[in-house]
């Protein structure tokens, strides 16, 4: 039976913006959930896959999630975890805190501008690998013991070390979200945002073009160099995207998907999935499955 995604309401408010918390687990267990609030997750011991949005990451020793407010996400320690045949167990420090946490100075003050990125980044989900991060590793590991001002102090030069941070990578794709990336190009954005209401049905590059004003030939050179990536590329990105919210769901059969995704054929929506996450569909919806 698919573990259906859970909407977790935690006890925190702005009167009450931060819970901290250590934690020992046999094996990590909650399901696949989402919040209105920010969270750290620093595991310093254990291993396994963390979900993220449509991302599946290896996780060890000292490695550091964080994970913007609304996004999917769930941790699944190896089978080894809680298996009676070892006494290893997972431990760590989860940090939590509320969306609109110091929100003001965030867009207000310069001094928090890489602490602003961080947070918009973090949409999306950052690990900070334990290669590298020391600083965060050094102020995640006795966190929970901060309490009063110190605690607000604690989570600012956490956050403003977690931004300076040169190890660390995004996880889900932007194309995971309805918000999509603009290039601070008007005729690129004017672009992408048609291509964004209209990648789930049968989109040719010449209709795209036209919009553009431009031949194919013209606008392919252009809309690779706005975005790095072909035009069929791109479309491909945003499907995929979008079919992993369904198939996180469980709701549609795999041929179902692909057809509500925008793709000509069931097959080609395999090779495509599998070719952009080294997992079939299939398989990419058992990792949610008990």
């Amino acid at each position: 039976m698919m573990k259906k995604i859970m909407n977790e309401k935690l006890q925190i408010s702005e009167s009450n913006p931060i819970r901290a918390r250590y934690y020992d687990y046999e094996r990590f267990t909650y399901p696949w959930h989402f919040h209105n609030q920010y969270e750290i997750v620093y595991v310093e011991a254990g291993f396994g896959l963390g979900f993220v949005g449509d991302c599946i990451e290896k996780f060890a020793d000292y490695d550091i999630f964080l994970m913007g407010a609304s996004l999917p996400h769930f941790l699944r320690s190896d089978d080894v975890f809680g298996s009676g045949q070892t006494d290893l167990r997972v431990r760590g420090v989860n940090i939590q805190f509320e969306e609109n946490f110091m929100q003001y100075s965030f867009e207000h003050y310069p001094q928090f501008v890489q602490v602003k990125n961080l947070l918009k980044e973090s949409k999306r989900g950052i690990l900070f690998p334990a290669s590298g991060n020391d600083e965060v590793r050094e102020r995640m590991a006795h966190y929970p013991d901060l309490t009063g001002v110190a605690q607000i102090v604690g989570l600012l030069d956490l956050l403003s070390v977690m931004a300076a941070s040169t190890s660390k990578r995004l996880l889900a794709s932007p194309y995971y979200y309805e918000k999509f990336p603009t290039f601070g190009n008007s005729r690129a954005d004017k672009i992408l945002s048609y291509i964004n209401s209209n990648y789930t049905r049968a989109l040719r590059l010449e209709e795209v073009a036209e919009k553009a004003h431009m031949n194919s030939t013209a606008f392919c050179r252009f809309f690779k160099e706005a975005t790095g990536k072909t035009f069929l590329q791109y479309v491909n990105d945003m499907r995929i995207g979008y079919a992993c919210k369904l198939l996180a769901i469980d709701e549609m059969e795999i041929s179902q998907v692909a057809v509500e995704c925008g793709f000509d054929s069931a097959s080609y929506f395999n090779r495509a999935f599998k070719q952009s996450l080294q997992l079939t569909p299939t398989q990419y919806r058992n990792h949610f499955k008990e």
